[in-house]
């Protein structure tokens, strides 16, 4: 009989690792990165290049100048992943001082103040683009119409279909949605439109499902997260909308905004968001919910950034009380 060898875990030695799974979000977003420079031209280049040589920079100096530390972690690809983001998550027209002061919150605080990367109890991105949001609310809300590529401080804006919808709701009058694009534009994005395409990260839908397609194949994120929150948005949003017409279709809520941007790859983030299947699907719920009713009755025609903030600080919480069974472990008698 072989001697029994009793270590701990893990017991396998994997290929997985912090910089496969950084750079498979960051191969995952080339499709919407793209299509961003197409549609918005020279403004997206500008903001998103500002923002990811801002955020490893500030990475670099804070680790090396006030932590004190030999070893770098720019190398790992979290924080050019977070300054993707936070650019996807700007408009196209942010001028450069703004996304570095954005840089430098999200780094600096949201990620570097708590330890680095796998401390942060929010996702470090969502919090330099909503401190900007509150900090600077004429730039943040300034959204520049498709097609200008060579624009970019004077790009000529227009309301986005947020607020197209937004506008509906305040004043009670249904007929205001049919200013909205048809779900196909918003599908497939289109440069000309007479309304603001929102953000850089949300003018294509079908870019940001390629990059789920390729995540879920990669088994880089699971599919309960992203599912859920979307199924919450589009049922719930569903039922306002037979209600009363004044709320806008489903498929529209779904895919305007910043929703299929944050379900995608900010709610799905690994040290923000819960451990558990059952967990994420609580989280993903949670985030979904709260996101109709910001956008319907919050200050901001956009909730998904908040939502996701405010179940951030949940996650703990939902770790602490939606456990796997422990293997072996007798339930105990009531």
């Amino acid at each position: 009989m072989g001697k029994l060898i009793v270590s701990l875990s893990p017991h396998a030695h994997g290929t997985d690792s912090v910089e496969r799974n950084m750079y498979g979000v960051i191969f995952a977003l080339l499709p919407a990165l793209v299509v961003s420079f197409y549609y918005f031209g020279i403004g997206s280049a500008i903001v998103c290049a500002t923002s990811v040589v801002a955020c490893v920079f500030f990475e670099w100096a804070i680790t090396k100048y006030l932590l004190k530390k030999k070893e770098t972690t720019i190398f790992d690809g979290s924080a050019a992943l977070t300054g993707i983001l936070l650019g996807m998550n700007l408009p196209s027209n942010l001028p450069i001082w703004i996304i570095i002061i954005g840089a430098l919150v999200a780094i600096g605080i949201g990620k570097m103040s708590f330890g680095g990367l796998g401390n942060n109890p929010f996702n470090p991105a969502l919090v330099g683009r909503c401190f900007l949001l509150v900090s600077f609310p004429a730039q943040m809300t300034s959204w520049p119409i498709a097609g200008q590529l060579g624009s970019y401080l004077d790009a000529e804006t227009g309301a986005t279909p947020l607020a197209i919808m937004k506008t509906a709701i305040k004043s009670g009058d249904a007929s205001v949605l049919e200013q909205l694009p048809d779900s196909l534009h918003m599908l497939l994005g289109h440069p000309g439109l007479a309304h603001g395409a929102g953000t850089i990260g949300e003018v294509c839908a079908l870019a940001l499902l390629l990059g789920l397609a390729y995540m879920l194949w990669r088994k880089i994120i699971t599919w309960h997260i992203p599912v859920s929150i979307i199924g919450t948005v589009f049922v719930f949003s569903g039922l306002l909308h037979l209600a009363n017409p004044v709320y806008a279709h489903p498929v529209a809520v779904v895919l305007s905004g910043g929703l299929m941007l944050g379900a995608i790859f900010m709610a799905t983030d690994y040290v923000t968001s819960p451990m558990t299947h059952r967990g994420q699907l609580i989280y993903g719920v949670a985030i979904g919910f709260l996101t109709v009713v910001i956008r319907n009755w919050g200050s901001y025609p956009e909730g998904m950034s908040f939502a996701i903030l405010i179940m951030n600080a949940f996650t703990p919480i939902i770790n602490m009380y939606v456990k796997p069974k422990r293997f072996g472990e007798v339930p105990a008698k009531k």
